[in-house]
C-alpha cells in the first residue's frame, strides 16, 4: 500500500525537500502554499520525478476551512494520510519597538496556530492511519536572539505544543515529533540560497531525516530532534 504524506509549505525550501526526498521513497505526496502557481510547479517537478505521485492544492494555513478543504482533497485523491509535516513558516525579525502588529500576528498565526489547524483537521485521518506528525520548529525554539521576540515565541511555543500533543495522540497509535533546524539553506526572510550557503543544512536533509525516523521500530519515539550544520558559517 503506498503511504501518503501531507506538507504544508511545501511548494519551496524545506517543505520541497522533504516532499522530493518521500518521493523517492516511493510515497505520494500532497503539497500546500498560499500561492497557487507556486505549488503547482512545485508538484510538477515532482511528478516528473515519478509520475502521479504529488497533488497540490491552494491553502493558507492561517484559514482553518482552507485546511479542512485540503484534508478532504487529499483523502478523495489518495483515500488516507499517514504522516503530517507541518512545516509552513514565516519570521519577522525586528526589535521590538519596530515590530508591527500585523508582523506580529502574521508570524504567531503562521507558525503556530498554523500547526494546530494542521494538526486538528488531518487528526480524523492520522488516527485512521496510526500515523505520524512532524512540525518543523527550530533551534530558535529554544534559544532566543535580539529581534527575534515574534519568531521565539512562535517558534517555543510550538517546541511545547509538539510535546504535549505527542502524548495527546499517542494512545491512538500515533507518533509525534518536532524537528529544530539551525541555519537551512532555504527561502526564508527574503533569502534566496546561493553558493554561499554550502555550509548550510540542505532542505533535502531535513527530508532525509523524516524518511529515516519513519524507518524506526514503532516503539521508539525520537520527540525532539535538534539537526545544525557540521561546519561553522563559510566553512
Amino acid at each position: 500500500m503506498t503511504k501518503v504524506a501531507f506538507i504544508t509549505g511545501g511548494s519551496k525550501g524545506i517543505g520541497l525537500g522533504i516532499a522530493a526526498v518521500l518521493v523517492t521513497e516511493g510515497w505520494q505526496v500532497v503539497i500546500t502554499s498560499r500561492k497557487r502557481e507556486e505549488v503547482e510547479a512545485a508538484a510538477q517537478s515532482l511528478n516528473q520525478m515519478r509520475a502521479h505521485c504529488a497533488l497540490a492544492v491552494q491553502a493558507d494555513v492561517r484559514d482553518y476551512a482552507q485546511l479542512q478543504a485540503a484534508v478532504a482533497a487529499t483523502e478523495k485523491a489518495f483515500g488516507r494520510i499517514d504522516v503530517l509535516v507541518a512545516n509552513a513558516g514565516v519570521g519577522h525579525f525586528a526589535p521590538i519597538d519596530q515590530l508591527s502588529p500585523e508582523q506580529w500576528h502574521e508570524t504567531i498565526d503562521t507558525n503556530l496556530t498554523g500547526v494546530f489547524y494542521s494538526v486538528r483537521a488531518a487528526l480524523p485521518l492520522l488516527k485512521k492511519s496510526k500515523g505520524y506528525i512532524f512540525t518543523i520548529a527550530s533551534l530558535a525554539g529554544t534559544n532566543f536572539f535580539a529581534n527575534g521576540s515574534a519568531y521565539n515565541a512562535s517558534k517555543f511555543g510550538l517546541v511545547g505544543f509538539t510535546q504535549a500533543i505527542m502524548l495527546d495522540v499517542r494512545a491512538s497509535g500515533i507518533r509525534v515529533s518536532t524537528i529544530m533546524p539551525g541555519s537551512v539553506a532555504t527561502y526564508f526572510d527574503g533569502h534566496t540560497p546561493n553558493e554561499a550557503d554550502a555550509w548550510k543544512i540542505q532542505p533535502e536533509d531535513i527530508g532525509q531525516l523524516i524518511a529515516d525516523v519513519l524507518k524506526l521500530n514503532p516503539r521508539t519515539l525520537p520527540s525532539k530532534i535538534e539537526v545544525r550544520p557540521a561546519l561553522p558559517p563559510g566553512k
